[in-house]
């Protein structure tokens, strides 16, 4: 049986974005709304949001229980000190917590994830499903050479 750690991490994403993209759907809001206080503009993916619910199904399933404040921290970027001489050091800034939020209460709307009393989000059994659906699929499309520079 292949599971979601048969296969690339990026090949699994890719592949869940398409099959998320129909399931969820992305709020008017995004376009305007950057992913990080360390960002300047927001995200110019045409597929975003569909990219970042798959990253976040994938991760829950890996790290869950997990909350929103340490997944914002894994999303999170490296920020300069001081944007006029550059003499601060850089900092670490989270990621935003709305974006991350939202998706996971859509992805509980879909049942693929659920909360874990007082621990955080962990993935259900129809959401490792359909990861281990996806990572057999993935796992088909991959030539064999291809697969090869992955191990």
């Amino acid at each position: 049986m292949v599971t979601l750690y048969d296969v690339p991490a990026d090949a699994l994403i890719d592949e869940l974005a398409d099959r998320l993209a129909d399931r969820i759907e992305e709020p008017a809001w995004v376009n305007y709304a950057k992913t990080g206080s360390s960002k300047e503009l927001p995200p110019q993916q045409d597929d975003f949001w569909a990219v970042r619910a798959a990253s976040l199904l994938r991760k829950v399933a890996v790290d869950g229980p997990v909350g929103v404040d340490r997944l914002s921290t894994a999303y999170g970027d490296r920020k300069q000190g001081s944007t006029r001489y550059r003499v601060a050091a850089k900092h670490t800034e989270a990621g935003s917590k709305k974006i991350i939020r939202t998706i996971l209460q859509q992805l509980e709307d879909e049942d693929l994830v659920s909360t874990a009393q007082g621990e955080g989000r962990v993935a259900t059994s129809e959401g490792q499903s359909l990861l281990d659906e996806v990572a057999a699929d993935v796992l088909d499309d991959l030539d064999r050479p291809e697969l090869e520079k992955y191990a």
